[in-house]
């Protein structure tokens, strides 16, 4: 018979970072939140960083404050352009080359963690994730979209990620250094600022619904329209890395299908291989029997969350500091060029190269 586990965490700051939190049925560890926050937090920074950068550009008062490159994060086809003219030019541009770095470390991360970029790092996925307690706080759970709409919408996000990968793909390497050099993508990162600092009605009505969707449904955006988790989840196929089911000592209570926000049959699975895993380690969290979930690696050697954790900020840090030791994380765009671009932004001249 099974024996069920009376988990108790390790005494101390790390045995209280290394455990769970959350009510029973619906719990996760503690570490996982503390980075989420962390990220959302440093995102939050950036934000009014470069919002204050902006202002001062629009007014015109130079010197301006540092623009933060780290903005870049929210520019990922212009890191999937970067990575391929790389390819081509045999130097990286410096138009966005944060956006570069922080896609390829996040392809890293794919590689060897599985999505634990999603789960752990991605402050959307955080804001999502809060939505969905929320939901579960206020009518008692999330729903789940019907089967037979849940699949096709499902693909959506696939859908977006071939048009991407078409359209950057279709282009000869002088096409994609002209539009890597045009003026819209040289501000680009100000042209996503003012989709959220200059709501129009349309995008109001679109962060509505998406975040009226992720109250309800559980992942909402995560699982039915980001086309760079469904990049990453084609990556993560190639990693050592996932969740293994052993079948001795689980007692089929179900409980890692409930907390699962990929919707996974981890129950009635061996091994956990799906590129929808985000890695967000929530099954093992709120499994009661000791051993009978446990995320494996390389040589089929068991990742404690900790040491899950402690990859993933590693991989982080060597990009993020790399990048800065060798001088390819800020921009060359000057602030002279950045005033008179910002003067003019809202003219048809920087309207999208491809329309």
């Amino acid at each position: 018979m099974a024996r069920v586990s009376k988990r108790t965490d390790a005494p101390g700051f790390r045995g209280w970072l290394a455990g769970r939190t959350g009510r029973k049925g619906d719990r996760t560890f503690r570490v996982r939140l503390l980075a989420q926050a962390f990220f959302a937090s440093v995102s939050l920074l950036l934000g009014v960083r470069f919002a204050t950068f902006y202002q001062a550009a629009q007014a015109g008062t130079l010197p301006l404050p540092t623009r933060p490159p780290g903005v870049e994060g929210y520019l990922p086809i212009s890191g999937l352009m970067g990575i391929l003219d790389w390819a081509y030019q045999g130097t990286l541009n410096t138009i966005h080359p944060a956006a570069t770095v922080l896609v390829l470390v996040a392809l890293i991360m794919a590689v060897v963690l599985r999505k634990g970029f999603c789960s752990w790092m991605c402050p959307v996925g955080f804001l999502s994730e809060a939505l969905a307690r929320f939901g579960r706080w206020s009518f008692g759970r999330n729903f789940r979209i019907w089967r037979w709409l849940d699949i096709p919408l499902r693909s959506l996000k696939y859908l977006i990620l071939a048009f991407f990968l078409w359209a950057i793909l279709s282009m000869s390497a002088e096409q994609l250094q002209a539009f890597i050099q045009s003026p819209y993508n040289r501000v680009a990162d100000v042209k996503m600022g003012l989709f959220f600092l200059e709501l129009t009605r349309t995008g109001t009505l679109i962060l509505g619904v998406l975040v009226l969707g992720s109250v309800f449904v559980q992942g909402f955006w995560c699982r039915y329209g980001c086309p760079y988790g469904a990049l990453l989840g084609f990556f993560s196929w190639a990693s050592p890395t996932r969740i293994i089911r052993n079948t001795d000592p689980c007692v089929d209570c179900g409980l890692c299908d409930k907390v699962c926000m990929a919707r996974l049959p981890v129950s009635r699975s061996e091994k956990v291989t799906s590129p929808e895993c985000t890695g967000c380690l929530d099954c093992v969290a709120v499994c009661p029997v000791s051993d009978a979930l446990e995320v494996r690696t390389v040589g089929k050697r068991s990742m404690s969350p900790m040491a899950f954790a402690a990859v993933l900020l590693g991989l982080f840090m060597a990009g993020y500091l790399g990048a800065r030791t060798t001088g390819i994380w800020f921009n060359g765009i000057s602030d002279q060029e950045y005033v008179e671009r910002i003067q003019e932004i809202h003219s048809p001249a920087y309207g999208h190269p491809g329309r």
